[in-house]
């Protein structure tokens, strides 16, 4: 069966780095056990990460607070903007098909 999440052979780009052998050893078996690839893991990840998913988020705000990849003052200052963008999402309403409407209106108005 063809995974549905592999893009087709003309849209798609190779992303590569490293680690060490012992870490990819694991991640190998932890995807065998979860009956994932680890192409579909990284799929998933980057598609929680684009998407904002909140326990994605809360994962890799503690992760650089324990590994002070950032300073607090940065990360701080990412939290308090995405808790307003929040807000202003709460506050207007608005979903991501609601944002794409308004832009498709704008568009057809303007003629741009």
């Amino acid at each position: 069966m063809r995974d549905p999440t592999i893009p087709s052979a003309k849209n798609r780009k190779k992303i590569m780095f490293y680690d060490s052998p012992d870490r990819q050893t694991k991640l190998k078996i932890r995807c065998d056990f979860d009956g994932v690839t680890q192409s579909q893991f990284f799929r998933m990840m980057i598609t929680g990460y684009i998407e904002n998913d909140e326990y994605l988020y809360r994962f890799i705000k503690k992760y650089k607070e324990d590994n002070q990849l950032q300073g607090s003052q940065k990360i701080n200052k990412l939290h308090s903007i995405k808790s307003k963008s929040q807000e202003n999402q709460s506050k207007f309403s608005l979903n991501e098909n609601e944002i794409e409407n308004i832009f498709d209106v704008i568009e057809v108005e303007t003629g741009l």
